[in-house]
């Protein structure tokens, strides 16, 4: 039987911007395998929570908060 007990994993809102845009795609894409549909429905799950929790996806100026997201969490050149 699988523990009831949580884990908190803590992204700053950048890093939860890029991730979202990550598993968004990664959906609508529908290329990638799986093991087990149970791989599937975390990614599914992860996507809603970040969904709830992230405004920046409803702005008109999404893309250009993305794009200062993945400009902030990528490594330096």
């Amino acid at each position: 039987m699988l523990s009831p007990e949580k884990i908190t994993i803590e992204l700053t809102n950048k890093e939860a911007l890029v991730l979202f845009e990550f598993l968004r795609r990664f959906d609508d894409e529908d290329a990638y395998s799986f093991a087990d549909q149970a791989e599937q429905r975390v990614l599914w799950d992860m996507q809603c929570i970040l969904e709830k929790q992230l405004v920046e996806i409803l702005s008109p100026d999404y893309l250009r908060c993305l794009k200062e997201a993945r400009e902030q969490v990528r490594d330096p050149e």
